[in-house]
């Protein structure tokens, strides 16, 4: 039995569902395609896919919708591949349970990349109780936040926003998400205080010269954090 990760192509395109299986079939991926959101669903049930790549446009039924049915019995990755750019369509599909967004025409290497983040996610960064990506590390058991190997002090609201981040890494968090996960279901129009605490976060566990930043803005949707090798 081959240990490659399967990737499902829900494209209805076929030039784009070519082009894809041979950038993932170079790089060790088994795939399987299908051209509409009903034949999809059925691909993703009887595969087990380790990751989704979705379009939003498709014939039968929009992608969101199809993203909802997934998440009603399945974790698996999910990553986004659409036309659709504006930051509304993109809020849409990352709530309704998408792991990342990558807009058409797409680069090959970021695309890549953004796959290897979301398989990298996984469920179980907290069960481990420590976290870590380059030059910082969490310890989630004593609340501990180093940086370099120097401890850093975050304020409540810093942390908790910081340990959400982490929890999904690799994945973009939305405005209202983090809103809502860190002051409430009240909070979800209080965008200029999400702003002003992830500024703070941000000088306190970036260094400035170093190469990668690892906040990273999604602009007009939210925020990610990376692994340090994710470029």
């Amino acid at each position: 039995m081959s240990d490659k990760p399967t990737a499902v192509v829900i494209d209805d395109e076929r030039q784009i569902r070519k082009l894809l299986r041979v950038v993932l079939e170079e790089n060790g991926y088994r795939v399987s395609e299908a051209e509409t959101g009903k034949c999809g669903l059925a691909e993703v049930a009887t595969r087990r896919p380790d990751v989704v790549l979705l379009d939003l446009g498709l014939p039968d039924m929009d992608g969101v919708v199809v993203l909802k049915r997934l998440r009603e019995w399945t974790h698996a990755p999910v990553l986004i591949l659409s036309v659709r750019e504006s930051a509304e369509q993109k809020v849409a599909a990352l709530d309704a349970g998408a792991d990342d967004y990558v807009t058409k025409p797409f680069d090959a290497a970021e695309l890549l990349a953004r796959l290897r983040a979301i398989q990298r996610r996984g469920p179980g960064v907290e069960e481990a109780a420590y976290f870590q990506t380059g030059h910082l590390a969490i310890d989630f058991s004593s609340r501990v936040v180093t940086v370099s190997g120097q401890e850093v002090k975050l304020t409540a609201t810093e942390y908790a926003l910081l340990r959400v981040l982490a929890l999904n890494v690799g994945k973009v968090i939305t405005h209202q998400h983090l809103l809502r996960e860190v002051w409430g279901p009240n909070a979800a129009d209080q965008s200029q205080y999400l702003r002003v605490y992830m500024n703070h976060l941000r000088k306190k566990i970036e260094i400035p010269q170093a190469k990668q930043k690892l906040l990273k803005t999604e602009s007009g949707i939210g925020y990610r954090l990376i692994l340090a090798e994710e470029k």
